[in-house]
């Protein structure tokens, strides 16, 4: 790959840390027991390694080290959250679900699911412009038959917050549990994951871990463990929620990512808010707006939309020096309005054009953003670029 391409799209994935990879071959080629294998010492070795990883872990969100289920991603761990709770709601009668139209398709999915086969009532809030669903809106949808409230904790295209903190508290004192996917807030805006959220999915990729590892992770109220049923059976591993071998070495090195993001947390965002400023003081020689409210944003993220720019022609036109996307991965490629823009009620053109710049400061350090904003600017006919 070109060296000059900077790569700004970290909210798809992130580049593995060195010191990561290191402890991932570390345990991969010399500490490569099974962690079920209680025998010899390989498997004492790589059951103590996933212990410390669980353990850490919890620490980070509040959790008790039982409550972290490993599994191979946020993915993964929403289906097991959405759907594993399912059979519950059915035993119970409680079968309405309160989520938003602005979640990654790892949730939709699984619920449009449950709605279409399974007779369950969703109600899919929308935002309005700014892009953060209010916690009134939510709590206004709670019926006596709510089994779950599901709402991310950062959005993975505007970079908008959500208010997930306020309303952990708020559904405490109910019978609804509350889901939050953190995929893209994990590590970034710890504090509010400390509040009592009853599940939260966690995904290793988004903070220097690699591809293929995450948690979820099942507070329990008071005694009571959440009332999931497992997807799949095959094995006593992860307290008998996810059958199947622990990848030990995938595991170490979410713990390595998790350790390292968590001790240069405070800098990470310092630098992140200075790349943001640099970022927008640039585009300000060009015609833009922001997608979502900025008051209530992680700093490494921003979606824009530039007037009268094709955001697939702007994406060739930069390819060669900047790596962005118009949005989701999972979704960036179908050619269609984005889902969050459009739930936003945001204008078609506006929707269908959005860009999402997304870095780590430390991977775009010497990245100067005027390059491209001479660039777009000069695509925009009645801009003059320098202006």
């Amino acid at each position: 790959m070109d060296a000059v391409v900077a790569y700004l799209d970290v909210a798809a994935t992130t580049r593995v840390d060195q010191r990561v990879a290191d402890v991932v071959l570390q345990w991969m080629t010399e500490d490569f027991g099974n962690a079920g294998s209680r025998t010899h010492e390989f498997g004492a070795r790589a059951k103590k390694g996933v212990q410390e990883a669980r353990a850490f872990l919890a620490s980070t969100v509040g959790a008790k080290p039982e409550e972290v289920i490993f599994t191979s991603g946020a993915t993964e761990s929403n289906n097991i959250a959405l759907l594993g709770l399912a059979p519950h709601g059915e035993k119970t009668g409680r079968k309405h679900i309160i989520t938003s139209a602005i979640e990654h398709k790892a949730v939709l999915e699984p619920l449009q699911h449950l709605q279409e086969t399974r007779g369950f009532e969703v109600d899919f809030l929308e935002p309005g412009p700014s892009g953060r669903i209010s916690k009134d809106a939510v709590l206004e949808k709670l019926r006596p038959d709510t089994l779950l409230v599901s709402l991310m904790h950062v959005n993975n295209e505007t970079g908008v917050i959500q208010p997930v903190a306020e309303l952990g508290e708020e559904l405490r004192g109910t019978p609804t549990y509350f889901h939050v996917d953190a995929a893209q807030g994990y590590g970034k805006v710890p504090q509010d994951l400390q509040a009592p959220i009853d599940l939260i999915s966690i995904s290793g990729h988004k903070v220097g871990a690699p591809k293929g590892v995450g948690a979820l992770v099942t507070r329990r109220r008071g005694w009571d463990k959440a009332p999931l049923t497992p997807l799949m059976f095959g094995g006593g591993q992860e307290r008998k929620l996810r059958p199947g071998t622990l990848p030990v070495a995938l595991i170490m090195g979410l713990y390595e990512a998790a350790k390292i993001f968590r001790t240069n947390r405070e800098r990470w965002e310092q630098d992140a808010r200075q790349m943001r400023e640099r970022m927008l003081a640039a585009l300000g020689k060009t015609r833009f707006h922001v997608n979502g409210d900025a008051q209530h944003s992680v700093p490494h993220i921003l979606n824009v939309t530039f007037d009268g720019l094709n955001a697939e022609a702007l994406i060739v036109r930069l390819k060669e020096q900047v790596a962005i996307a118009t949005g989701s991965a999972c979704t960036s490629a179908s050619y269609t309005p984005s889902h969050v823009l459009t739930a936003m009620d945001l204008p078609t053109e506006v929707a269908s054009n959005g860009l999402r710049f997304s870095w780590f400061p430390d991977q775009v350090a010497d990245f100067d953003p005027q390059g491209i904003a001479e660039t777009i600017a000069r695509m925009q006919p009645d801009v003059v670029p320098g202006k």
